[in-house]
């Protein structure tokens, strides 16, 4: 750590950087990019939006909503609402035998894939909603993820968010997504044997004590409140990366208490507030990633053994200010143009950045 600056305004020489979860490198080469670099995104005045209160036969049959004042399915009055997504990744019919011609190996696309309508306003604010209806999302999160949890043929579900167009979103009425899978992606799969090998060796969790060691180290900590801590990760793969973590230990997103999800609430509009307005609403991705369904796996009774302790739920969100190009395709890499420490000193105080450098 020698090398470090010790403050964002020192001079700072191009480094790898290792992931101390996946151990995946980064390269960490500052140039000083300015967080409002991002334009804002064009207005989408008078077009037709399926999501909007009233449209509701325009979109797949609901699946979930919270709608305070009774009514219908499929009828106005709701403030959160989750229907099948319309042009599905993964769909539901079928089963998940593994099929395989030597090298190549496939397994029908089962799965489901939800979209969760966060209000029925077209200019929700996810930033700077009120903590209530927030909490309703963060139920219906919950709902879901515990609904389809039932469906054994269902390994793992993620919940993410894709903030404007630039970040992946096709409709720009504020919405979330739910996918489950009949696999366990290769990244969770990496966490999970790095959180298990790491606790076989030291009968702790790994992210607990990556937590106890950056809220000592005040270079790279954004915020806390009683519950959560909100990091800027030392191998962050993006500009102005975030990591939210629960300070209590705990594997699985559902699991939290009444309390906590009000904590929960609180660190991540945190940082949302700094994405809309001192970043100019930066396109951004937002990742849940909580524990896997533990379902018993064939021939492998201890998988889930000590997931309990090993594993520990969390939230990344990535601000969309580059793009992968040749480079990080080709080798795996990923090139951050901004210190991790800068983007937590400028993500903690809101002071400027001076823009050293602009050429990538």
């Amino acid at each position: 750590m020698s090398d470090l600056p010790t403050n964002a305004s020192e001079e700072f020489k191009p480094q790898l950087r290792k992931d101390p979860i996946l151990e995946r490198w980064v390269i960490i080469a500052d140039r000083g990019k300015r967080p409002t670099d991002f334009p804002p995104e064009e207005e989408d005045k008078g077009k037709f939006c399926p999501f909007d209160e009233g449209n509701e036969d325009r979109t797949p049959p609901e699946v979930y909503a919270v709608r305070p004042g009774g009514g219908g399915v499929n009828t106005p009055g709701w403030k959160v609402r989750v229907v099948p997504n319309m042009y599905p990744a993964v769909i539901t019919e079928g089963d998940t035998t593994h099929h395989g011609i030597g090298l190549l190996d496939w397994t029908r696309g089962v799965g489901a894939h939800e979209v969760i309508i966060e209000h029925p306003d077209h200019k929700f604010s996810f930033a700077r909603a009120d903590v209530e209806h927030m909490l309703l999302i963060v139920e219906t999160y919950i709902q879901r993820v515990k609904d389809l949890r039932g469906d054994k043929r269902f390994r793992h579900i993620i919940v993410f968010r894709n903030h404007r167009g630039a970040a992946g979103a096709s409709l720009k009425h504020p919405h979330s997504q739910l996918i489950a899978l009949s696999i366990t992606p290769e990244t969770v799969k990496q966490k999970l044997k790095a959180a298990r090998e790491y606790y076989l060796r030291k009968e702790r969790c790994i992210f607990c004590d990556l937590i106890e060691q950056e809220m000592r180290l005040p270079d790279r900590f954004i915020y806390a409140n009683d519950d959560f801590v909100v990091l800027s990760p030392f191998a962050a793969r993006f500009p102005y990366e975030v990591h939210i973590f629960p300070l209590q230990h705990c594997h699985d997103f559902t699991l939290m208490a009444e309390e906590q999800k009000r904590g929960f609430v609180d660190a991540l509009q945190f940082v949302l507030r700094r994405y809309d307005g001192e970043m100019n609403d930066v396109p951004y991705n937002m990742m849940l990633q909580t524990a896997p369904n533990p379902i018993p796996r064939p021939g492998r009774p201890d998988y889930w053994g000590t997931i309990q302790c090993d594993y520990h739920w969390h939230v990344e969100l990535l601000p969309r200010l580059t793009k992968p190009a040749g480079f990080e395709w080709g080798t795996g890499f990923y090139i951050n143009t901004v210190l991790p420490e800068k983007a937590a000193e400028f993500l903690r105080t809101g002071a400027e950045i001076e823009d050293a450098a602009t050429a990538q």
